[in-house]
């Protein structure tokens, strides 16, 4: 005699509409077998979306049924609909193949189909595409929805760095400078248009003045330096035939139009003064101010020290080049 599996799954997003609660989906495929008098040997309950079959209890069925392949007495697997096995048609397709290889019939009670009547195939292929155009025709309204309040200048999702995420009193969600990471990053902004330090440097301090506060990673930090965002603008990314271009955003910005454009030319190495880096040893005071005396050379002189007897360190200024030329030590300086 043949005995069922009872697949139950609710996804998070699910778990508070009618009629997907796992209690009822479980009480009606019990008052099923109970009816047809099938016995029921295991039950499995997920709570993750049926867009793959990457699902943990999905895995663990599969698993058992490697374990009895060699059982010949074959397995009904009971759900409630077809969307609760999958709601990709694709992939279940080859998951009914495979299950068939494990002589388990899919069986969903209320959409039931004899899929050994070709034509049945054609309502199935209706009961798994209808979920899955659901499913796309959702998201296509999310992502058309959070591009139209793009466009509006509302920024959509967590708030970056820098600013935290409010509701205003109509309701409206939007971004507001934070009180703590929105006054240093405004200053690692005016330390880059300075062009003293590098952006590395300029992180590291940062990340020195919030003392383990705020959310300062590197990569954070970066994204920030090069977003239009803090000087007001709002990116709205190319699509179809649409170009990307900017809007004026509706949050407080932290710096400048000019100041960040000031900013991106110097990141991208059109503006940045170049500075040179004079790092004068005392006992060498003249490395790289001297050239070398030899006429066929005019190098700069570079200056080391050379350990002798004792620990005793002698300094020198010597060329670069192989014309070999090296002035004699003035007086030894043992380093301790």
């Amino acid at each position: 005699m043949r005995k069922a599996d009872l697949y139950i799954r609710v996804s998070t997003d699910e778990q508070a509409d009618k009629g997907y609660s796992q209690r009822d989906q479980e009480d009606r495929l019990r008052r099923y077998c109970e009816i047809k008098g099938i016995p029921v040997r295991d039950v499995y309950i997920e709570d993750h979306s049926a867009k793959s079959f990457k699902r943990p209890e999905w895995q663990t069925y599969l698993s058992n049924l490697r374990k009895t392949k060699n059982n010949k007495t074959g397995t009904i697997l009971l759900f409630t609909k077809w969307d609760r096995f999958s709601r990709n048609a694709g992939d279940a397709y080859q998951m009914i193949n495979q299950l068939r290889t494990y002589g388990v019939e899919p069986v969903a009670i209320e959409q039931p189909l004899d899929l050994s009547i070709p034509e049945n195939k054609i309502m199935l292929a209706f009961y798994l595409a209808s979920p899955e155009v659901e499913n796309d025709r959702r998201a296509l309204n999310v992502f058309h929805g959070m591009r139209r309040a793009r466009k509006e200048g509302r920024y959509m999702g967590t708030a970056p760095l820098g600013y935290v995420n409010k509701v205003g009193e109509n309701k409206k969600k939007y971004i507001a400078p934070h009180e703590f990471e929105a006054p240093l990053l405004k200053w690692a902004f005016e330390q880059i248009a300075s062009s003293n330090f590098n952006t590395e440097q300029i992180w590291k301090m940062v990340r020195e003045k919030a003392n383990g506060k705020g959310r300062f990673n590197k990569n954070s930090f970066w994204i920030a330096v090069r977003n239009p965002l803090y000087c007001g603008k709002i990116v709205i990314p190319p699509y179809k035939e649409e170009k990307g271009y900017l809007v004026q955003g509706q949050h407080e910005p932290l710096i400048s139009e000019k100041l960040f454009d000031d900013i991106q030319e110097i990141l991208d190495g059109r503006k940045r003064e170049i500075k040179p880096k004079i790092v004068a040893m005392e006992n060498l005071p003249l490395r790289g101010f001297i050239k070398c005396p030899n006429p066929n050379c005019n190098r700069m002189l570079t200056g080391s020290a050379s350990k002798g007897k004792m620990g005793v360190y002698y300094n020198y200024y010597h060329c670069t080049s192989a014309c070999g030329v090296r002035s004699k030590p003035k007086s030894p300086m043992r380093l301790s």
